[in-house]
């Protein structure tokens, strides 16, 4: 069932609280004069708020009240809107000339991944996409992400492509990892924790996925699993939340499971090998030597290196049912192996592909 767009009322015009005290003096037949003799304000203040150019104050409000009998509740909330309208008024002319900037979003598959509400109106549209990154207008949303981007994405490649896009992905993970609910961070703890995931390879994707999520968060370590937009080039992304809270993203940018645990694996080292204040966002064409470190914890843990070195010198490594046998003996999932066998230059990419599991995003 499609959802109905939300409506929000925000009248194109506002009548200030002046307005109203005017017609109340009108109706009891008091001239501004008076009125401003009677609450011990200036003649010029009483006509001020009266054109809606000087506000009431909660002083004047209680005066109001004394010599009028309307309650002082009633001319505060009467304020507080009309200069909430105000401000939303003068907030909407910005964004009106600010559209282009929303044009740059993905903001059609951001609705479609339920990320944002659809509104009719590009305006109001703006306000949405504010209100998910968490920023008042534009001008801080660029000076956020762009002119001193957070934890440095920008010195990512990946990042420069299409910041907008990645943005919005970094955000959404950012969402997901404040709403997951962890322990404090335990270093130990986690890497005993990895040695249970690793097994979790072996499990079919509506399994492995909560039960990823559930044994990291006891150690520290909320688990995202986002969408991919369109020239969002990240398989995965590690950064620290709070200082007791880490956050690992991960994609199904490459589709298949040996990808899919070895960027876990990979984000992972960055947790364990590297220091709080770095943020990782990966792609394949991550170079550096925290990259190789955080390559070769996935690799070896997923695979020790005596036993994928016995294996490869096997001659058996061409083999579907070797491969099988092997995965079996070390407990970890056939299509990591070939994975790893093809990455090494040990098998082909177009051979046993069959063995990995395809990996596909549920439908909405």
């Amino acid at each position: 069932m499609v959802e109905p767009t939300p409506l929000r009322y925000e009248p194109d015009f506002v009548t200030p609280p002046g307005q109203t005290l005017q017609d109340t003096l009108d109706g009891i037949g008091m001239r501004q004069a008076e009125f401003a003799k009677r609450t011990g304000n200036s003649a010029k203040t009483i006509n001020e708020i009266v054109r809606g150019k000087a506000p009431i104050t909660p002083d004047m409000a209680l005066r109001f009240e004394r010599v009028l009998g309307v309650p002082a509740s009633f001319w505060m909330n009467f304020e507080r809107s009309y200069r909430e309208s105000l401000a939303r008024a003068k907030e909407r002319a910005l964004l009106q000339k600010q559209v282009q900037w929303l044009k740059r979003f993905p903001f059609k598959k951001m609705i479609q991944y339920r990320w944002l509400r659809e509104f009719g109106d590009t305006v109001t549209q703006a306000q949405e996409l504010l209100g998910f990154f968490g920023v008042a207008s534009p001008d801080c949303w660029n000076e956020l992400w762009i002119e001193q981007p957070l934890a440095a994405f920008r010195q990512s490649k990946a990042f420069q492509s299409n910041p907008e896009a990645t943005a919005a992905w970094l955000r959404r993970g950012e969402i997901e990892g404040h709403r997951i609910e962890t322990r404090p961070f335990d270093e130990a703890r986690f890497r005993r924790a990895l040695v249970d995931a690793r097994r979790l390879t072996l499990e079919p994707p509506d399994v492995f996925q909560e039960r990823l999520k559930a044994l990291c968060a006891e150690c520290g370590v909320a688990v995202a699993l986002v969408r991919e937009l369109t020239g969002v080039r990240m398989s995965g992304a590690t950064r620290w939340l709070k200082p007791d809270k880490a956050l690992i993203q991960l994609s199904l940018r490459y589709k298949t499971d040996d990808q899919l645990w070895f960027s876990f694996f990979h984000e992972a080292g960055h947790i364990l090998l590297h220091g709080k204040r770095s943020v990782f966002l990966d792609t394949e064409d991550m170079h550096g030597d925290r990259e190789e470190e955080a390559d070769a914890f996935s690799r070896d843990l997923l695979i020790l290196p005596k036993d994928f070195d016995r294996f490869a010198a096997s001659g058996e490594a061409q083999r579907r049912e070797a491969i099988r046998s092997f995965a079996a003996s070390i407990g970890v999932a056939p299509g990591v192996v070939v994975g790893r066998l093809q990455h090494d230059g040990h098998l082909p990419h177009t051979h046993c592909n069959g063995l990995k599991v395809r990996l596909e995003w549920a439908q909405n």
